[in-house]
């Protein structure tokens, strides 16, 4: 049985249309990878984390609110985030920083080019 698969060019992450989410939402992303098996000192033990699955969430940005504010908002309702317009967004997985990118459209869909990948000594380096 053949696959459907879309091309997504290298680097960029697509999710489902935003429409409707609320801001910093998580949605689903493709990753386009060169494959572990690439990879310089990869062993079979690589492939057994290779299913696991990971969330993957793209923060627009963040704000406060009372919950009186919050219990005021209907539709229609504009929420200012802290973040301005163009600056770039952060991929998170389970949470964590991994990259940064800038919000681009691919086949009628959003879609993040990465323009800064986190570095594993600071991804450690985060965690303590």
């Amino acid at each position: 049985m053949a696959e459907n698969k879309k091309h997504v060019p290298s680097g960029v992450a697509t999710g489902g249309n935003p429409a409707g989410s609320p801001a910093g939402a998580a949605g689903t992303a493709e990753l386009s990878s060169t494959g572990a098996k690439g990879i310089a000192g990869t062993g079979d033990n690589l492939d057994l984390l290779l299913d696991i699955p990971l969330e993957i969430t793209i923060e627009l940005g963040r704000t406060k609110m009372l919950i009186n504010d919050l219990l005021k908002l209907g539709q229609g309702s504009v929420i200012e985030l802290a973040k301005e317009a163009g600056d770039t967004l952060e991929i998170l997985a389970n949470n964590r920083l991994v990259a940064k990118g800038d919000v681009v459209v691919v086949n009628k869909k959003y879609g993040i080019r990465l323009t800064e990948v986190i570095s594993p000594v600071e991804r450690v380096e985060k965690l303590g």
